[in-house]
């Protein structure tokens, strides 16, 4: 893509978004952890600086591959002000969304349906399910995410010296 600190970035705008994702994916279906409406609002980023950053691999041309990397850039940048939201709202530093939200499989009768959300673990945004060292999942997707976006923007403004 024109030098070795694009191509890093390219790299890092695919890799670091679908690692979050997986984590966020693994968090769920392994760890029994149940997203929040605002953990799905980080999401909805990340998926689409995963496809955004994957055309920058196949795009013709220098210009729009660099266009690609600054456009997955802020999708993950986007993702990270969303995890500071979120994570502000966990903290109680602002009130955000406090809406109860949970899973509820489609299908059966009214009646299996109606047992099925009686039965639906409930999901507030405003209290974090899991921490490490005080850091929610959302306050880590805001670090990374922001970091990385950063460290994209540093890399695709940066010019390789001649070794």
């Amino acid at each position: 893509m024109g030098n070795r600190s694009s191509t890093l970035a390219r790299w890092i705008a695919l890799l670091l978004p679908a690692s979050l994702l997986a984590g966020a994916w693994g968090s769920q279906i392994f760890g029994g952890l149940v997203p929040c409406e605002m953990c799905h609002w980080q999401r909805w980023p990340h998926y689409a600086a995963v496809v955004i950053a994957a055309l920058a691999f196949v795009a013709p041309g220098i210009a729009s591959r660099r266009a690609l990397v600054w456009l997955a850039a802020l999708a993950i940048a986007i993702s990270g002000a969303i995890g500071v939201y979120h994570a502000g709202t966990e903290y109680h530093w602002w009130a955000g969304m406090t809406a109860c939200t949970s899973e509820i499989p489609s299908g059966g009768s009214t009646n299996d349906m109606l047992q099925a959300i009686m039965a639906a673990p409930i999901v507030r945004c405003d209290q974090p399910q899991w921490t490490l060292a005080g850091i929610s999942l959302a306050g880590f997707n805001a670090i990374f995410s922001l970091g990385g976006a950063l460290i994209v923007a540093w890399l695709m403004t940066r010019k390789d010296r001649a070794a």
